[in-house]
């Protein structure tokens, strides 16, 4: 397994890491996801150990604190040997101050993290969105106050725009307070959009990026296909309306490259599409998910191997798209203002 460092600071984390979403499924939403209870759980961190996957990832809202504990429970005295990430800010019940990047939220659902899980510490902690409710300074005074406690290692965010996470970078550098190291993102052949102003700031400040559903909301699982229905099990069937919209003729092209490719080398679907991400600027980590153990094997043999220059140049062909205004007008000056490649 292929280490590599997360952002700015001196932590190696495997290319892979497992999401727990699939952990619990005590609710509808993440029932369509799976539901993982501890002895799969086990089994599926078993397989990731074997693999050199060590990094696990998870976090509070997922099954309301459910997937948390059952991967407590699934690590068990491994837990020296894993790296954990989590994240708060989401509202997590309807008490009324358990929603945001508050301190009063962050250091609660820190503990509360802590205690679901049976550990002293979190490796990486997130903020799962961007509160604009909250002070800058009080967020990012308290996660400086929760890893100089010892609670936290290093910290994160997610689902940032460009100038949420320069806001807080400059704010960290201004007080001297510990500055977010990765930003978790959602990027995938299909949906590019990562590249159009956060790629260029990760470069640019040494940010490390952990990719959420690289499959593109379970669209490049090589379930779907141009004029096929979708297939009978498929989260998309309840949750599509809650994810990225993807234009169907976008996809279908993407995917007739893709499986081109995949005649080419015998690779899958899905483990083409997690290759090309791993290629790609400032991408430190790719988190994964998987029902069962099958879907977690064939996600785990997407590393060991590249794709040539030509293939992915096939791919970055039949995934682009038209770009809004300023990018546009920014790739008209490439001569100074050059992008990611």
């Amino acid at each position: 397994m292929e280490f590599r460092q997360l952002g700015n600071s001196g932590l190696k984390v495997p290319v892979l890491s497992f999401g727990t979403g699939t952990f619990g499924g005590n609710n509808e939403f993440f029932k369509s996801w799976g539901g993982s209870d501890v002895r799969e759980a086990t089994r599926l961190v078993d397989l990731c150990f074997d693999a050199g996957v060590n990094f696990f990832d998870t976090a509070d809202i997922y099954s309301n604190g459910l997937a948390e504990e059952i991967l407590g429970k699934a690590l068990g005295k491994r837990r020296h040997k894993a790296l954990i990430s989590t994240k708060a800010t989401f509202r997590f019940d309807k008490e009324e101050n358990n929603v945001g990047s508050s301190r009063h939220h962050l250091i609660a659902s820190c503990d509360a993290s802590l205690k679901r899980m049976n550990t002293d510490y979190i490796d990486v902690y997130f903020m799962h969105g961007f509160d604009a409710m909250t002070p800058m300074e009080e967020t990012m005074s308290t996660l400086d106050s929760l890893v100089k406690s010892g609670k936290v290692r290093y910290i994160g965010c997610s689902n940032f725009s460009g100038w949420h996470l320069m806001k807080s970078l400059a704010v960290c550098e201004k007080y001297g307070w510990t500055k977010h190291i990765s930003h978790q993102a959602y990027y995938s052949l299909i949906s590019r959009e990562f590249e159009w102003e956060l790629m260029p700031l990760a470069l640019d400040q040494k940010i490390g990026t952990m990719v959420w559903s690289p499959l593109g909301w379970g669209r490049l699982t090589g379930k779907l296909r141009r004029g096929a229905a979708l297939p009978e099990t498929s989260r998309l069937h309840k949750t599509a309306e809650q994810g990225p919209p993807v234009d169907d003729e976008h996809l279908y092209n993407v995917v007739d490259a893709i499986d081109q490719i995949a005649a080419e080398t015998g690779k899958s679907v899905a483990q083409i599409s997690l290759n090309w991400l791993l290629q790609r600027p400032t991408v430190a980590n790719i988190v994964i998910g998987a029902r069962n153990e099958e879907q977690l094997k064939q996600n785990l043999e997407a590393v060991g191997w590249n794709l040539t220059p030509a293939q992915v140049a096939k791919l970055d062909a039949a995934s682009d798209v038209q770009t809004i205004y300023p990018y546009w007008h920014q790739r008209q000056f490439q001569e100074r203002n050059p992008l990611p490649v």
